[in-house]
């Protein structure tokens, strides 16, 4: 299959009126100093300390400040610097790629025969205008993907000097604030499905991650695994370390700071923590969900690492800055001196949990669970709206608020609390796969139509 890796990209300057449903000047929204630069925000979080709106009502235009229609497909999450929001896509001209929501236990794949672009757009944090849109790749897709999934998955990252977009087979790229390319990396077919059905293709979906001028990528897929580091100045790779395990889709986390710095990334044979230096393990625990696809969190001392699917679902709170070697314990449900706490079948699939203070929230298809952070204690266990909704995208939290977003559209804000209530139930006027991002009070959702944001208007 012939690629096309294009040599010119070409800023197109959009009119505001196909930017915006609800125009503001660029004056009139305030910005402070947050940044949202990666999936799930700074330090893969999901924490803003701004409150954000707990009511919004897409019809009348109810704190809502604009609504920007973005052209093709993508899960990936939008990604804030400043007073810019990037935003991957996958787009096949002509038509919409097919999507098929909610809950069902098919494990079947989507080919696409058509050519698709992947692209990266840049609009105005302010007005919702696009400022430039840029063509990264052209050509028919490489893999296949899952029938829930898309072309484009991975949520792209920025350090406020250059943006990373990863689109799996068809490879990674670097911009400039500005949209200028700056270089592309490629891994060959990076293509993931279910390891006990070989013919599975449900697609790529890890994200990037921009630390100290360095790129993380985690490619556990079919044929290979590993782990790499890239200089983020021309991609270079700076290390790669091999792994044996079975296809994830979660994010890798940077926890700890300076020459402690360590990378920790989900699996189910070799989840584990590696010197951000130098690639080398420092630890790794075996078992667990079989299909990994929550990202792992930090919270405080620990980090929190979750999956389920086949006969585990563990919810564990490790003591990564000590933990070392196989740390493994002999029952699923087992603690050890790196291991503080496990809730053996509280595990969450698709979504990364979320921690605000001295709470950690998990949920699995709209049954939220929260727990103690120090002891793992349940304070309670709810369900959000009604039982068989179904949810992709990941919560995330503005100050003392937590923002759940179903497949369908509908979002459950819940008190940042160890008591349950759902204090506002809110809908985009879409279906919504993709994490929100928050900053400065704004809450920013895409949709699998346009990027919506959410705010008080002045």
């Amino acid at each position: 299959m012939k690629m096309m890796l294009l040599n010119e990209f070409r800023p197109r300057l959009l009119p505001a009126m196909l930017g915006a449903c609800a125009l503001l000047s660029a004056t009139a929204l305030t910005l402070g100093a947050e940044n949202w630069p990666q999936f799930r925000g700074p330090g893969a979080t999901g924490y803003s300390p701004t409150p954000a709106p707990v009511t919004w009502n897409v019809d009348t235009g109810e704190n809502l400040l604009w609504r920007t229609p973005v052209p093709g497909l993508g899960h990936a999450s939008p990604v804030i610097w400043g007073d810019r929001i990037f935003v991957a896509t996958a787009v096949k001209p002509g038509a919409k790629p097919e999507l098929k929501v909610g809950l069902y236990g098919e494990i079947s794949s989507y080919t696409e025969k058509e050519p698709h672009q992947w692209r990266l757009l840049c609009l105005s944090r302010a007005t919702g205008q696009i400022l430039w849109d840029r063509l990264a790749r052209e050509g028919v897709p490489s893999a296949p993907r899952h029938t829930k999934a898309t072309q484009c998955n991975s949520t792209p990252a920025t350090d406020g000097e250059r943006v990373v977009a990863f689109f799996g087979s068809e490879g990674l790229n670097a911009f400039d604030l500005a949209g200028n390319p700056l270089w592309h990396k490629e891994f060959g077919s990076l293509d993931a499905g279910y390891y006990a059905v070989p013919d599975t293709h449900w697609g790529f979906a890890t994200s990037p991650v921009l630390h100290q001028g360095r790129v993380v990528v985690q490619c556990d897929v079919g044929k290979q695994q590993f782990l790499a580091v890239l200089d983020a100045k021309d991609g270079h790779e700076l290390w790669r370390t091999p792994r044996t395990d079975v296809p994830t889709w979660s994010t890798p986390l940077v926890a700890g700071e300076g020459e402690h710095a360590q990378i920790i990334i989900s699996g189910w044979k070799q989840t584990g923590g590696y010197d951000f230096a130098t690639g080398k393990e420092l630890w790794h625990l075996k078992g667990g969900g079989d299909i990994p696809v929550a990202s792992p969190i930090q919270s405080g001392e620990f980090a929190i690492l979750t999956s389920a699917h086949g006969a585990n679902r563990p919810f564990r709170a490790i003591r990564f800055a000590t933990a070392s070697g196989d740390i493994s314990p002999a029952e699923i449900g087992g603690t050890n001196q790196a291991i503080a706490w496990c809730q053996p079948r509280k595990g969450n699939y698709l979504e990364t949990p979320l921690a605000v203070g001295d709470q950690v929230w998990g949920s699995i298809d709209g049954l939220a669970t929260c727990f103690d952070r120090a002891s793992g204690r349940i304070n309670y266990s709810e369900r959000l709206g009604k039982s068989g909704q179904s949810f992709s995208a990941s919560p995330i939290a503005a100050k003392d608020r937590l923002y759940f977003t179903d497949e369908h559209g509908f979002v459950y804000v819940v008190p940042a609390a160890p008591q349950f209530s759902v204090v506002a139930t809110n809908q985009l006027g879409g279906l919504s796969l993709a994490t929100p991002a928050a900053a400065d009070g704004v809450l920013y959702f895409r949709t699998t139509e346009a990027l919506l944001a959410i705010g008080k208007k002045p």
